[in-house]
């Protein structure tokens, strides 16, 4: 049994849903948030609070880019397994604050590597994103597909995480596996995507922003499909992988469109929504679309929640929630 494992950003949304599901196996978890406003802190405070009862479960409110807190924590907990999912998040937000993306998503992750390598661990889990096939037009995209084209800030910093550690894992023999998240929602997600405002607009009778003119793909995946990929990879550490990193998609593998998904979200709400198209935003991806089959081969599971399902879920924890 796993002694120690830290999550970082355990108030945020994946960080959460991981939480629960570690403490429900019976696993000690250490959270590490910052609570920053990127959103409405009082949801994040909302998750943390589910969290705090449970006597698995610690938790430290720092900043992963403060280097000496960093340090001082990895030392005091010195944990067996690390799930990072702490970072600034947000293409559009990346175009308008860089600075943070800098400061969170590439001096943070080195702050924790650098924990790593003076204390280390069984096995590093950090979370990139699909946002790094950038301009690749290819699909499904592939986990070996070239991605040196990023079209956001965002995108380049999580693939800076991740020849950040493939780095550390050459130089020091950490096992580091990175998950390209795809769209993720579901209870308790983030304010600011889609599917999240499109509700809050459609329940308030107010218009929805359509992107593209509603010409985009979106691999939904569902967040207990992401949270089983998370922990089907932390049981497996590349150890036998020279050097030992791997990466992955977690992707529902189903790409549907946008004006597919606003119809079942009506449906869900049971009412239409007010519709104002716009051109597509800088820094966005007209598809996505993740090809699964390495995490299949090496893990056996497969994200197979219905959109339907997922959505229904969610509007039922909103409803309840505001």
């Amino acid at each position: 049994m796993i002694e120690s494992i830290l999550v970082t950003g355990a108030a945020g949304f994946i960080g959460f849903h991981v939480c629960q599901k570690l403490l429900h196996l019976g696993y000690p978890v250490v959270g590490v948030d910052n609570l920053n406003p990127y959103y409405d802190p009082s949801l994040k405070q909302a998750r943390l609070d589910q969290l705090l009862p449970q006597p698995n479960f610690s938790f430290q409110k720092l900043d992963i880019a403060d280097r000496d807190a960093m340090a001082a924590l990895i030392a005091q907990t010195q944990p067996q397994v690390v799930i990072h999912l702490a970072a600034q998040a947000g293409v559009r937000y990346s175009l308008e604050n860089p600075h943070v993306y800098g400061e969170s998503n590439v001096m943070g992750f080195l702050n924790l590597l650098e924990g790593c390598r003076h204390y280390p661990v069984r096995h590093l889990v950090y979370a990139s994103s699909s946002s790094v096939y950038g301009a690749n037009t290819k699909v499904p995209f592939a986990v070996d597909d070239p991605v040196e084209q990023p079209i956001s800030l965002y995108a380049a910093t999580k693939r800076a995480n991740e020849l950040m550690a493939y780095t550390y894992s050459h130089l020091y023999s950490i096992p580091t596996t990175g998950l390209r998240f795809f769209t993720v929602y579901g209870p308790w997600g983030r304010p600011d995507m889609a599917y999240f405002s499109f509700t809050r607009a459609i329940l308030a009778g107010q218009p929805i922003k359509v992107f593209n003119h509603g010409q985009m793909r979106r691999d939904f995946t569902y967040i207990d499909d992401i949270v089983a990929g998370v922990l089907g990879v932390m049981d497996r550490p590349p150890t036998g992988d020279v050097p030992p990193h791997r990466l992955y998609n977690i992707g529902n593998n189903q790409p549907v469109s946008l004006m597919d998904f606003i119809s079942t979200l009506e449906t869900c709400l049971g009412t239409t929504a007010k519709k104002e198209f716009l051109p597509m935003q800088p820094g966005d991806l007209p598809e996505t679309f993740a090809d699964i089959d390495d995490l299949v081969r090496d893990t056996g599971f497969k994200p197979n929640t219905p959109l339907a399902t997922g959505l229904a879920a969610f509007v039922d924890w909103y409803c309840n929630y505001v």
